[in-house]
């Protein structure tokens, strides 16, 4: 594994004991970790309330319902899902997921199927954490900016202050108690916002 890769943590949801030995044969144990097999789909949500996982392997059926469901729900988050599904049933079933964005695998399919659809998944999954990680940013820094429009106007309002005053003095603020501009500006509002 290269210096700094991630290793990337894996559920595999799957009824039967032997598809999580064969799943865990299959991953690079240099790149993946199986931290968990969950049985069915209940406790495969109950496991996701206390473990992050990167990629989450669905195995159908499950005990407890087939797994699209399952697999569908999971994908309103940030971590990859692929589906497990018998061939003759995939494209029904990927038709059905795909919109979400879920890997659906048919099976039987060789090691290098199965790998290749993992890496394809693994890439997918990073690059919508990267994505995730910057859209984060973005709302952190447009709220940034509306604190403090909304005590410059405070500052207008109440002590008749220009914008431009009213920018330079929220500065000046932050500069002199080493506080971010938006700890400055929440002061502000707190004072004057009644």
């Amino acid at each position: 594994m290269a210096a700094g890769k991630i290793k990337y943590r894996v559920l595999v949801a799957s009824s039967g004991e032997k598809i999580h030995d064969y799943f865990s044969s299959l991953l690079p144990p240099d790149e993946y970790e199986i931290v968990c097999h969950s049985r069915n789909a209940g406790e495969t949500r109950r496991v996701l309330l206390s473990q992050s996982v990167d990629i989450v392997i669905v195995n159908t059926p499950l005990s407890d319902e087939f797994g699209t469901e399952l697999a569908l729900d999971l994908s309103e988050g940030i971590m990859g899902v692929m589906l497990v599904v018998k061939a003759e049933l995939f494209e029904r079933v990927a038709h059905k997921v795909e919109d979400s964005g879920v890997l659906t695998v048919a099976r039987p399919n060789s090691r290098q199927a199965f790998y290749g659809a993992l890496k394809l998944l693994t890439a997918v999954s990073a690059k919508l954490a990267k994505m995730e990680k910057k859209n984060r940013s973005l709302i952190e820094k447009m709220t940034d900016i509306r604190t403090v429009n909304r005590a410059k106007w405070l500052l207008i309002e109440n002590l008749n202050m220009t914008e431009n005053d009213a920018h330079h003095y929220i500065e000046k603020q932050a500069m002199d108690t080493r506080l971010s501009r938006r700890e400055v500006a929440e002061g502000i509002i707190r004072t004057y916002d009644k």
